[in-house]
């Protein structure tokens, strides 16, 4: 019997497992497939995580360093190179190791931190062969910032999420030539700061709403014909134009790894891909909590983080007290907002709501109704769907029988 088992020691699994011991739990079991903590963090050797959480600016590895100091310092144990099989209703973790073979541990709390995996080509049906040159971002960017091996010299990108951009900036540092930023949506789905100093400055051309309709080539890839798209998505043909290449990197989004949720027979939102959970980041089973990117997909890692101390200060509490549910509220939300975590409130507190819109918004009026009459309204100069918004719950607007919805109203579409 152990109290609590982190699955997956990224940043959402070391700052839950840090968050849990600072609260008081001492008997702490950190599981991870990989051979060293820190996730996807050890591939991604750009700036810019850190200012929100430590107020300076870190590289990925510098970030996911802070955290395994401290899990060393606090003596929290860790089985690395340890892959989880199953996880029971019940909390029984099934897992497997080299030095162990196939174990099972029976926890009191189980926090969910497997963070997400890429969409591969094979979910875009893109017509063409299938030769060698096609990448997922992230295995382009673990290439070349891990193993030293540039995928190519001459580049498409395919999608516009943050890996995406971040990729085309490091191709370009490293000598290739990136030829086009194409992005399916009449936006983009990353960061503006990474358009800005990934792409602008480097003068990479992004093409929104174009998309790749053909890839060239047998044994590698010669060249893709990309496409303008309409309203509905759909390729324009007169529009339809060869771009020579010998590689491909697709940005395409990402995945929640949600297997071992299923398993577990935990209620899942088919928008995120992510479980349902309340505000205390608990599923639909008991003691079972999920946060990071396994929940739903984040923009900056310092959101990560602050999300799995909620995750890590809860399970705590439900090791010592499990309390019971106070309330039985949902939020709703209009058209406008794709989706919002949590989506179960339990208790009366204040806690904040995360959510991403569906489109590009200036000047919105973001209102909390509830039974129809606005209750609480917020001001916001614009929103995108690439950026993850957020708004305070206050305990006085939640009371058993509320009707809470979000809805937004916005002076115009950008």
């Amino acid at each position: 019997m152990t109290d609590l088992v982190i699955i997956g020691g990224g940043p959402a699994g070391m700052s839950a497992a840090v968050a849990a011991y600072e609260s008081g739990v001492r008997d702490i079991l950190m599981l991870e497939r990989d051979e060293h903590l820190g996730g996807i963090l050890q591939q991604c050797i750009h700036n810019g995580f850190g200012l929100h959480r430590f107020g300076e600016e870190l590289t990925g590895p510098e970030y996911a360093w802070k955290y395994e100091k401290i899990i060393q310092e606090l003596g929290i144990p860790v089985k690395y190179r340890t892959m989880v099989l199953s996880v029971t209703p019940g909390r029984i973790i099934t897992a497997a190791n080299e030095e162990e073979g196939i174990f099972s541990i029976q926890a009191g709390a189980v926090i969910l931190c497997m963070g997400c995996r890429e969409r591969p080509r094979g979910a875009l049906n893109i017509a063409g062969t299938r030769p060698a040159g096609i990448y997922s971002a992230g295995t382009a960017q673990k290439l070349v910032n891990q193993k030293g091996c540039l995928p190519g010299r001459e580049a498409v990108i395919l999608g516009s999420g943050d890996i995406g951009l971040i990729m085309a900036r490091r191709m370009t540092l490293e000598g290739a030539r990136v030829k086009a930023v194409c992005e399916l949506m009449p936006y983009s789905g990353g960061l503006a700061r990474n358009i800005e100093q990934c792409l602008r400055d480097f003068n990479i051309p992004l093409l929104l709403s174009h998309t790749v309709v053909q890839i060239h080539g047998r044994k590698r890839i010669e060249g893709v014909t990309i496409a303008a798209v309409d309203e509905n998505r759909k390729p324009l043909e007169d529009t339809r134009e060869y771009i020579p290449c010998d590689t491909l990197l697709l940005s395409v989004g990402l995945i929640p790894e949600n297997e071992l949720s299923l398993m577990a027979g935990i209620e899942m939102d088919p928008v995120t891909g992510g479980a349902l959970v309340d505000q205390d980041r608990q599923t639909s089973r008991e003691g079972i909590f999920a946060c990071g990117n396994v929940l739903h997909v984040h923009d900056l890692v310092d959101f990560v983080s602050q999300e799995a101390e909620i995750a890590g200060r809860s399970a705590a509490a439900y090791l010592e007290r499990k309390p019971k549910p106070e309330l039985s509220l949902s939020l709703a939300v209009d058209s406008r907002i794709r989706y919002t975590v949590p989506q179960r409130i339990t208790r009366a507190e204040d806690f904040t709501v995360f959510f991403r819109v569906r489109d590009r918004y200036q000047n919105v009026r973001l209102n909390l109704l509830d039974r129809g009459n606005v209750i609480y309204t917020a001001r916001k100069p614009r929103m995108t769907p690439g950026e993850m918004e957020s708004i305070r719950m206050r305990k006085e607007f939640l009371h058993q029988g509320a009707e809470l919805k979000l809805e937004l109203e916005p002076e115009q579409k950008l």
